[in-house]
């Protein structure tokens, strides 16, 4: 029993991994486009991104790793069935309630997985990413410039290019800058040879250009001023008093558990809801991967995926109901995995079903 234990955790976990790859890769690459569409607008530097990604990995697997189970059980026993491996071990004496035990064991150790990430590290890494996203706050215009880029800085209103930037953000080449003039009605150009930050006595900060020119007037129209200069110097607006950014997500389950708030409530059952999510739809993909060879390899997953969306669906509806007070706080979502846990018991013990399989062993 040992080995058949080891052959089908191997097959599922397999599958599952793969899966998991491909969704991963959807889900952080669609993330990763916002982030870094934030950073081409100079809302935080791009040195960042891939310590926000890593820190919100947790949060990516707690939702990935179910599914990817669900599917994995789906592709790897859909195969088993399909070239008569499960006949051979149905006939060897391999029971119904025995296959659910064997599959359990690769069931439990991805709710273990999942446990830990939704109840511990999701919001630890949440966490991280707000005090990243603190941070970027607080640094001034100029330190979330990018050499070789224009970027829009100070709500929009000064466009920056410069072609290189030293490491300590301090020294600037080949610099342009755009603004509105104080009229309202004309724009400043300004370009520069280069361009140098420096602290003053009292602490404000400024930005020297050397060796550029400086045009006003109004677009469209054929009349500009232009003045050379060897220093110009720019006062560098320093950034306001952020509050240290704070969400939801980020409390900890123990905080969760001990608050009286609706929403807070609401975020506490779903994050306990998500490891008691593995095993019953483990329990309902060992059920629904039995095929029959003449409807081919893939026939029975748009049926199961529906299953497993309406029971995701229906945890969102519960959170969102308990958040707003419709269902009682002591409910929880236990109605829903419930539910769910019958459906998967009626499945599995259907006597109709039953009595299909063992023809299907007699004729084999």
């Amino acid at each position: 029993m040992w080995i058949i234990f080891r052959y089908l955790t191997r097959q599922v976990l397999q599958s599952m991994l793969a899966v998991a790859l491909v969704l991963l890769l959807v889900f952080m690459s669609g993330r990763f486009l916002q982030y870094l569409a934030q950073a081409a607008a100079g809302d935080i530097s791009g040195a960042v991104l891939f310590a926000i990604m890593g820190y919100r990995l947790p949060e990516f697997l707690e939702l990935i790793l179910p599914l990817s189970l669900f599917i994995g059980i789906l592709l790897a026993y859909g195969r088993m069935y399909l070239e008569s491996e499960m006949t051979v071990l149905f006939a060897c004496g391999v029971s119904d309630r025995q296959l659910v035990s064997l599959t359990m064991g690769a069931g439990l150790l991805v709710t273990g997985v999942v446990a830990l990430m939704s109840l511990y590290l999701t919001p630890m890494g949440i966490q991280q990413v707000d005090r990243i996203f603190t941070e970027q706050s607080q640094m001034t215009e100029f330190e979330m410039l990018a050499p070789g880029r224009f970027q829009s800085i100070g709500a929009g209103e000064r466009v920056t290019y410069t072609q290189a930037l030293s490491d300590d953000k301090r020294e600037l080449q080949n610099v342009f800058m755009a603004e509105g003039g104080r009229d309202g009605n004309s724009v400043v150009l300004m370009m520069a040879d280069r361009g140098t930050q420096i602290v003053d006595e009292e602490g404000e900060r400024f930005l020297v250009l050397h060796g550029g020119t400086r045009f006003e007037g109004r677009p469209g129209g054929l009349s500009f001023e232009a003045t050379t200069f060897d220093a110009y110097g720019l006062r560098i607006q320093a950034p306001g008093s952020a509050r240290e950014r704070q969400s939801e997500e980020a409390l900890s389950t123990a905080d969760l558990r001990r608050s009286s708030d609706p929403e807070l409530r609401a975020l506490y059952h779903w994050r306990i809801a998500l490891p008691f999510l593995v095993p019953i739809v483990t329990l309902l993909a060992v059920r629904l991967s039995r095929v029959n060879p003449r409807q081919g390899r893939f026939f029975h997953l748009l049926p199961a995926i529906l299953i497993y969306i309406s029971y995701l669906a229906m945890l969102i509806v519960g959170r969102d109901a308990i958040a707003s007070g419709t269902l009682p706080d002591w409910l929880g979502l236990w109605w829903v995995h419930g539910m769910y846990l019958l459906l998967a018991l009626t499945l599995m013990w259907l006597p109709g079903w039953r009595l299909k399989r063992r023809a299907a062993l007699a004729s084999a």
